[in-house]
């Protein structure tokens, strides 16, 4: 008979060469454990990033002529650039997870306890969305929180 941790130690070893190999920018820990938040938290925090990218577009508006035309409806937000390009930025309650699509690709966010982060280790969702609408607005632009 074999002993009971036969199954277990591959395993952990597999788990520690695969955190090995991952960037940096990656929390491991909240790989194996993510955050738990409640709908509730998750809804408030997801609500207030998106009244967030609401108020830059408001503030971008008045200090610029960078002309972002915002619209939301539910849980979306639609900015469109006068080069008529837009990024949109939606909830995806299931997953509790902001997505953000742009001209650079599609891209999902995962509330860390301190901030929106990255799925895939890419970045923080304010820093990311000012460099896409920076982009496709061609002109400097600030997103935050």
């Amino acid at each position: 008979m074999q002993p009971t941790h036969s199954v277990a130690m591959p395993l952990r070893q597999a788990v520690a060469k695969a955190l090995a190999v991952l960037p940096p920018r990656i929390d491991r820990v909240s790989i194996i454990r993510p955050i738990l938040m409640t709908d509730t938290d998750y809804l408030d925090r997801a609500e207030a990033l998106l009244r967030a990218v609401e108020l830059a577009c408001d503030r971008i508006n008045d200090e610029s002529d960078a002309d972002i035309d915002n619209q939301r409806v539910g849980g979306m937000i639609t900015l469109t650039f006068a080069n008529r390009s837009q990024i949109i930025i939606n909830l995806q309650k299931p997953l509790q997870e902001v997505w953000l699509a742009a001209r650079a690709g599609g891209f999902h966010y995962r509330h860390d306890g301190q901030a929106w982060v990255d799925t895939k280790g890419q970045g923080e969702f304010f820093a990311n969305l000012t460099r896409y609408a920076s982009e496709q607005a061609g002109q400097p632009l600030i997103f935050s929180s």
